[in-house]
């Protein structure tokens, strides 16, 4: 008797969900292979996306904490450091100097004051996905802040593929302003909300930690521009 191509491609999918692997990393809900053989620097460096990030650790010299043993980095990219340095800090000298035509890079950043920027993105211990759950903890970052992670599942509710559900899961990573805000925090005042973005990638396992990657939308250090 043929098996119908419809049950035949059915089973198929079914066995690939259940061949995953829980330490596998996750690009945008699909999973990849987790092991990187390098360190978390190394791992940034052979990805384009952070050419300006790696500039940043290296000006802050950070290296040596990104690489240091058991360690844990959410990476912002490079789209994040630019909307901070453009949307934020330019806006502000503008401002400052009542010159709309100001202009200033990212080699005008003062790196020195940056350092503890860089490490509240950093955490002295292995956050990986199995170990998360949607009620999140907080964990401490190097900058001797608090900030809160959990896995939560993709809030639209609209994924599905192939006639299975197979709602995505993601890292939030949140830096908490008062009380921990519900995942739908639509009836927080503004200037209550916490400041939380997703990972886009997670569970990178390098030769010295974990990596995250937060999405490009985040602006690195939660800053805002002026109004």
């Amino acid at each position: 008797m043929k098996l119908s191509i419809k049950w035949l491609a059915a089973f198929l999918l079914l066995a690939a969900f259940a061949s995953c692997k829980k330490n596998d990393y996750f690009i945008g809900g699909s999973l990849h292979n987790p092991n990187f053989n390098g360190t978390t620097y190394d791992y940034l460096k052979t990805n384009p996306l952070f050419d300006t990030l790696v500039l940043l650790i290296d000006k802050t010299g950070l290296k040596d904490e990104i690489n240091a043993a058991g360690t844990t980095f959410f990476a912002p990219t490079d789209y994040s450091i630019k909307s901070y340095v453009k949307d934020v800090v330019q806006e502000r000298k503008r401002l400052e100097a009542n010159d709309e035509n100001l202009v200033f890079d990212f080699k005008d950043l003062d790196f020195a004051q940056l350092k503890d920027s860089v490490r509240a993105y950093i955490f002295g211990e292995k956050i990986e996905r199995a170990g998360l759950n949607a009620t999140g903890k907080y964990y401490n970052a190097k900058d001797a802040e608090k900030r809160h992670i959990s896995l939560r599942d993709d809030p639209s509710g609209g994924y599905s593929s192939g006639g299975l559900t197979n709602i995505p899961r993601y890292i939030y990573f949140t830096k908490v302003i008062g009380d921990l805000d519900p995942l739908d925090n639509s009836a927080v005042p503004s200037e209550e909300k916490d400041a939380r973005i997703v990972a886009q990638t997670s569970g990178i396992i390098t030769t010295n930690g974990v990596l995250h990657v937060l999405a490009n939308g985040h602006t690195f250090t939660f800053a805002t521009a002026p109004k």
